[in-house]
């Protein structure tokens, strides 16, 4: 029997816009009104990033610390988590991204969410999906307090890519056939992989750039649905 394991890209892929500052608005609405008086100091942060001279790894560390705080519990994280992710999947997912984890599932595939969002609600969105396992960026704990530090690269391009294929070896799936879903040309590296696997690469809802690059390689392309920009995030 071969494995096989099918790959989403989450933010615009399967949700109809970018789920990191959606998360940051709820937390503010819900958690700590009190802190949108400090987004303002945000401006240097963001400009840098436009610039080029700030990382996108940077910048989320950046929003995390003035939105959430430097040390915020754990139980109080997993459960506005939980909420965000109840709300996303209710009214941010798209039909047919629901019916393509339905048809990969029952096609005996291993569902898993690949993501440069944040994991600590990246998890709560998988959860709520029913997904095996969510591959995302990583943010530091200590003693249960999630930390404004970046615990690992943001899993962005050739990043996501490295992050997938360790997963894959420590499962025991270095030999799957892998297929992807993305909309977004930075996940090229990921599309390719599922090629070379003998899998499927798909571009959903795809970006001009990654449109053209499907067509010039023969990739597989589904729309299912207009997506919506959010402030601050490119893919």
């Amino acid at each position: 029997m071969i494995d096989k394991v099918a790959i989403f890209d989450m933010d615009r892929t399967l949700t109809r816009r970018g789920t990191w500052v959606g998360w940051l608005a709820f937390w503010l609405r819900h958690e700590a009104p009190w802190r949108a008086a400090l987004l303002p100091l945000l401006a240097g942060p963001a400009l840098a990033y436009r610039a080029g001279r700030l990382g996108r790894g940077e910048l989320k560390a950046a929003a995390q610390r003035l939105a959430m705080g430097r040390r915020v519990p754990g139980a109080q994280v997993r459960a506005a988590a939980a909420r965000y992710a109840a709300q996303v999947v209710a009214h941010e997912l798209f039909d047919g991204a629901g019916a393509a984890l339905a048809e990969a599932r029952a096609g005996g595939a291993r569902l898993v969410i690949a993501t440069a969002s944040n994991a600590y609600y990246a998890e709560a969105i998988g959860a709520a999906l029913g997904v095996d396992h969510v591959i995302a960026t990583r943010f530091n704990w200590a003693d249960d307090h999630l930390l404004p530090q970046l615990a690992s690269a943001n899993c962005y391009g050739e990043a996501k890519r490295a992050a997938v294929q360790a997963w894959l070896l420590t499962a025991g799936l270095e030999a799957a056939t892998v297929s992807a879903w993305s909309d977004h040309v930075s996940d090229l590296p990921l599309l390719e992989l599922a090629a070379a696997s003998g899998g499927q690469a798909v571009a959903a809802n795809a970006s001009p750039a990654l449109r053209a690059e499907a067509q010039a390689r023969g990739w597989a392309m589904v729309d299912w649905g207009p997506v919506r920009g959010s402030l601050l995030e490119r893919a």
